[in-house]
């Protein structure tokens, strides 16, 4: 008995690696802007602009500048990024916000020398993430969807 055999449009590795590095130079430079920007906003001079991105050691205070700079900078970032990452992948948004959020928290380790334990950071980093991926994938879905393949689609293999 033949099995139908399923055409995937799978793009090379090649091709994946440079989409995950263009990501990441705009996650980061977004980032980078929205923290100077939020510095000279908010007019803090008390942050270390080239740790904030990866700085977890803020105390959580809605009266604190630094910690606003901290949440603002990286809620900003994820969902401008989730916007631009539609444009870079055209697909799958949410498989690169997740492997970008997860080099991101890879670099915080490394960066920090330990694992963030405060859950106001992971708080933060969810709902970026989440924003992330439902901005991305929707603006992918409006731009591109005559490339999207439907499950209703895949019922005829």
């Amino acid at each position: 008995m033949n099995k139908p055999s399923i055409a995937v449009n799978l793009q090379p590795p090649s091709v994946v690696l440079q989409n995950l590095w263009m990501c990441m130079v705009v996650f980061y430079s977004f980032y980078y802007i929205a923290v100077s920007l939020c510095i000279g906003v908010l007019r803090v001079h008390e942050v270390d602009s080239l740790l904030a991105p990866f700085d977890y050691t803020t105390q959580p205070s809605w009266q604190s500048p630094k910690y606003l700079v901290s949440v603002i900078s990286m809620e900003v970032t994820y969902l401008v990024c989730g916007l631009v990452f539609a444009w870079i992948v055209e697909e799958c948004v949410w498989d690169y916000a997740i492997t970008v959020t997860l080099l991101h928290i890879g670099l915080t380790v490394a960066v920090m020398s330990d694992f963030p334990s405060t859950e106001h950071w992971w708080i933060a980093l969810g709902s970026g993430l989440v924003m992330m991926i439902m901005g991305g994938q929707s603006l992918a879905y409006k731009l591109f969807r005559n490339n999207l393949v439907y499950p209703a689609d895949l019922q005829d293999f």
